[in-house]
């Protein structure tokens, strides 16, 4: 989601007249965004604008974008004199204006945004980095207000695009020969279509169903509004592909309750039940935080039971850390650190057990891939499948085939995180 954010600023201001440039050295401005869902994020933002001091110096200018822009406000100009301008996401089209008063002399300007903005930020001239994936935000915010998340805080409310405007902007994607992409939002299937039309499920189909479209994501889903018609869309559909992120977060009921994430165990198990019975199979993956305020070592064996239940081909595993102006700042994080560490390590060696097991399974079967890159080193083309897992094949032809090319190709070998192969009729 910041990387298209990146694309939609870069492609506003390249319309504006401005050209990007490849290396810092070469820039007048400097636009730094960022991102302050993990831990110490903003630390790491203030050492990076140290780094910068000396370009400073030069005559260079520098703005922050983001959500420790949002997060911060006009701290930033305290703690880094150097910088010129601060703007939230919300506030990203009115970039160019901010601009002109940069030009003009101004050296605190600010675009920080109302958490009740019912702005989303849509441009014509997104500056998409690959050629063939291509990324479409469809909502923007987040009303869940999860007590370790900062995301409701720095991004503002709930916003949904019409779909009628999201279906425009699919359909210049595939005129220009996107043959992949990918719905994005906080919480992807919390969209509300503003002209009522459409539900997230119908939206997903109807993306899936454009002329010259060959695979259709969606990223991030919430459990609380994950429901059955998106996995019987993925079923009628065969361009959605066949992969759901559903993050868990704790396989606890009473962390659950404490993360304020609404929802038991058996709510989200009940949703896998839906995806496992779907008529192809759908891969899953997750987001889990281990040492939670107040998880107890059962709590956190109920987390490690969560991995055998559902048989995850994936798990984005991270340490609870503080957020600032999140509920659970107020908690008492009384687990050490050496015991988030050791759950951390516990969790991430079972599920790599786990995924050792289950990729092993598709040995042997002819899968599509698109092509991504290539690996000379070991005569490898690079390639993702539908179930959005990473494929390194062999090729008899003495022609690489194109990046962005969708072939078959015969899974001979597996390791946790990847398959291997060899293309057929090549």
């Amino acid at each position: 989601m910041n990387a298209h954010d990146s694309e939609k600023v870069i492609g506003t201001l390249v319309q504006q007249g401005y050209d990007k440039v490849e290396n810092e050295e070469d820039a007048d401005l400097i636009l730094y965004n960022t991102c302050s869902i993990r831990d110490k994020a903003e630390q790491k933002v203030f050492n990076r604008l140290n780094d910068y001091k000396r370009l400073h110096r030069q005559g260079k200018r520098f703005g922050v974008l983001g959500c420790v822009a949002q997060q911060e406000g006009e701290k930033i100009f305290e703690r880094a004199p150097y910088v010129s301008l601060v703007s939230g996401s919300a506030s990203y089209n009115k970039l160019p204006e901010m601009l002109v008063q940069l030009e003009a002399g101004n050296t605190r300007i600010t675009g920080l945004d109302d958490r009740q903005t019912e702005e989303t930020f849509e441009t014509e001239f997104t500056a998409r980095s690959n050629p063939h994936r291509g990324y479409i935000t469809i909502i923007e915010g987040c009303d869940k207000f999860c007590a370790y998340c900062v995301v409701p805080y720095t991004r503002g409310k709930e916003r949904s695009r019409t779909s009628t405007s999201v279906l425009a902007e699919a359909r210049r994607m595939a005129d220009q020969g996107y043959t992949e992409i990918q719905l994005l939002g906080q919480n992807v299937n919390s969209y509300r279509d503003q002209e009522g039309k459409r539900s997230f499920a119908e939206l997903l189909a109807a993306v899936g169903e454009i002329p010259g479209i060959r695979r259709v994501r969606f990223t991030t889903s919430h459990p609380r509004d994950f429901t059955q018609d998106i996995v019987q869309a993925i079923d009628a559909v065969p361009s959605l592909c066949d992969h759901v992120h559903l993050p868990v977060q704790s396989g606890s009921s009473r962390v659950l309750h404490l993360m304020q994430r609404e929802y038991t165990r058996e709510w989200y198990l009940e949703r896998i039940a839906w995806i496992k019975a779907a008529r192809r199979p759908i891969s899953m993956t997750t987001d889990i935080i281990v040492g939670f305020p107040g998880e107890t070592p059962e709590d956190f064996e109920q987390t490690i039971d969560m991995l055998a239940d559902v048989q995850y081909d994936g798990v984005f595993a991270f340490k609870y850390s503080p957020r600032p102006n999140t509920p659970a700042v107020t908690m008492a994080d009384s687990i050490p650190e050496e015991e988030k560490s050791q759950r951390l390590q516990i969790l991430l060696d079972r599920q790599r057990e786990l995924q050792r097991v289950n990729y092993a399974k598709h040995v042997g079967e002819e899968v599509e891939v698109m092509v991504e890159g290539y690996n000379s080193a070991r005569g490898q083309v690079n390639g993702r499948t539908s179930q959005n897992k990473t494929l390194n094949f062999t090729t008899r032809s003495t022609i690489l085939p194109a990046i962005g090319s969708y072939l078959k190709v015969k899974v001979t070998q597996s390791f946790p995180n990847s398959l291997v192969g060899e293309a057929m009729g090549l």
